[in-house]
């Protein structure tokens, strides 16, 4: 009997220790429904968290969010899914988008490491698309989970003077405005080991292209000794890199649309990949895993802001194959181009030039579906008149770029108005003048600049609404107006 008692002792135990996980998973699931609903009926919240105005007392605390870790991992045996607002050891550092200044509008706490996990204020991850690559050099042994970076001597090459729009949460919703300089602002923090990440870079170079190169030997450019420094086209630039971050209620209004909804279309079409867009309703930053933008500033970077010097302006968003590798189907490489030597000549008349380079490849599309759209347009006969229907019939739509997020970055830089726009897109005008930044002038690419296989394309965005001082094509004409065919080249039978 005494040996038939510990044998169901012993079953006992091994039963309780099997179904342990089921019953943690069973609270979890409890939780949820106690703070989430599958239609997004959100647990009514603060409409604002109290402006952070003390300082972080101790460093954050040991591991608040997890069991003890196994010998054999890096991570702790329980896998934490997702948090709840009201959740034991959740509570996040307050954050105020539109507060006056740095201090009071918190910091940007986005790390899941332990000491962090349930004071978390924002969703995703530092480093846009890149924070995939962070993951596997982790999982490859090559980063420390732990790593914190050493920012010493790493602070912007210019101080750009804080802007009103920067603690204006209408004006700008789709980057941090304080995030170039943590350091400065943020000190306090990471004294005490809080992980906190810059999204912003500002630093100077000099950029060469052949372009430039050949405007110079041609004296289109002069060699000025301070914007161009050498007869090879070198120039000296200032550079702003910006990684996205989101504050949602923002970008909602932005697209038109319900908070709730951008949360649930976020969470379902990625995945499933960020449940706390559906948990926490609480947290209204959002870092997404996209491309950012680069800044070129050519001139001295005070005048950007100074409504006194005239400023040329390039929006560009990112075509690898003209702008790298200089395909002839389009016109981006050569916008590009001229939007920069545009640039340079204001500078150089005492002015300020800025291009600003957007990572959106394929119109925010993708290179392999715009590879597919060559495909079919080469395919079919590739006539203007048939060029949007092509993109439609591949993507769903013609163009994701969606411009209501791009005059962030004006804001962020002071800019209210633009004398000379190096653009013809009627979509990034009407955004940029939406948000109450003047345009003087409208400049379309020079006529002898635009490729003979790109007139496709050109013709057909003029037809669509681009700007233009030259003719503008009926449907019928552009049905007149081919690209280059494939006539000699051997293709694939299909």
């Amino acid at each position: 009997m005494m040996y038939l008692a510990k044998c169901n002792t012993l079953l006992c135990l091994l039963l309780f220790v099997s179904l342990f996980p089921l019953l943690i998973s069973f609270l979890e699931i409890t939780l949820s429904k106690k703070y989430s609903h599958s239609s997004l009926c959100f647990v009514p919240m603060p409409e604002s968290i109290p402006i952070a105005t003390t300082e972080p007392e101790v460093p954050p605390g040991e591991d608040i969010g997890s069991s003890p870790k196994s010998p054999k991992s890096q991570f702790s045996k329980h896998i934490l899914l997702t948090t709840y607002p009201g959740q034991n050891g959740v509570d996040p550092v307050p954050l105020q988008w539109g507060a006056p200044d740095a201090k009071s509008r918190g910091p940007i706490v986005a790390s899941r490491h332990p000491s962090q996990l349930k004071r978390r204020n924002a969703m995703g991850a530092h480093g846009g698309s890149y924070s995939i690559y962070n993951a596997l050099a982790i999982a490859a042994g090559d980063l420390p989970t732990d790593f914190k970076p050493d920012f010493n001597n790493t602070e912007p090459t210019f101080d750009f003077p804080v802007q009103p729009a920067w603690s204006d949460p209408k004006k700008i919703v789709s980057l941090d405005p304080f995030g170039h300089d943590i350091v400065k602002h943020f000190k306090s923090y990471l004294d005490v080991g809080w992980d906190l990440r810059p999204s912003m870079a500002i630093t100077r170079a000099n950029m060469r292209l052949s372009e430039i190169e050949k405007a110079v030997s041609e004296g289109q450019i002069e060699v000025d000794g301070s914007i161009v420094i050498g007869k090879n086209g070198d120039v000296r630039v200032t550079k702003v890199a910006v990684e996205p971050v989101w504050y949602l209620p923002g970008v909602a209004e932005r697209f038109g649309v319900d908070e709730s909804l951008l949360r649930r279309t976020l969470f379902e079409h990625t995945g499933g990949s960020y449940p706390e867009l559906i948990t926490r309703p609480d947290l209204k930053v959002f870092l997404p895993p996209i491309g950012g933008l680069t800044v070129y500033i050519f001139g001295p970077p005070e005048r950007v802001s100074d409504e006194n010097v005239k400023l040329a302006l390039r929006i560009h968003d990112e075509c690898n194959g003209s702008d790298v590798f200089q395909s002839d189907i389009c016109t981006c490489r050569p916008y590009l181009a001229f939007g920069i030597q545009e640039a340079i000549k204001e500078a150089q008349n005492g002015g300020s030039g800025v291009v600003i380079y957007f990572r959106k490849e394929g119109r925010a599309l993708g290179e392999v579906v715009k590879y597919l759209v060559y495909n079919a347009r080469k395919r079919g006969g590739d006539t203007a008149d048939k060029y949007f229907e092509r993109t439609e019939n591949v993507a769903g739509v013609r163009d994701m770029r969606f411009q209501a997020l791009m005059p962030d970055i004006l804001h962020w830089l002071g800019i209210t108005k633009i004398d000379r726009m190096l653009s013809m897109s009627n979509m990034k005008h009407d955004a940029i003048v939406a948000q109450g930044i003047k345009i003087l002038e409208r400049i379309p690419i020079p006529e002898d600049m635009i490729p003979q296989d790109s007139r496709v394309e050109i013709d057909a965005k003029i037809n669509a609404g681009y700007f233009t001082t030259g003719k503008t094509f009926t449907m019928e004409e552009l049905a007149q107006v081919k690209g280059r065919g494939w006539e000699k080249w051997e293709d694939v039978t299909h």
